[in-house]
């Protein structure tokens, strides 16, 4: 592991050290700033990731469109 220093204001490290404390299984201040880091770095992921998708959705929408109501119109013969 890698050492880093962060400046934190008391009123969110008050905050930290309760969290830290009240969970089912108390954990130092590292461990619950590391936990915040990695879930807040994934979720920037799948945001990035889902913008993707939905542009790549948006800019094929007729043709999709268009497989879908093949599909439909195929299973309705079915």
């Amino acid at each position: 592991m890698k050492t880093i220093a962060v400046t934190i204001d008391e009123t969110t490290l008050k905050l930290l050290d309760e969290l830290a404390a009240a969970l089912p299984h108390p954990c130092s201040r590292s461990a619950l700033v590391r936990t915040a880091v990695r879930e807040f770095a994934e979720r920037e992921r799948q945001r990035d990731t889902e913008a993707r998708e939905h542009e790549i959705i948006r800019k094929h929408k007729k043709r999709l469109a268009c497989q879908v109501r093949a599909l439909i119109a195929e299973q309705a013969r079915l």
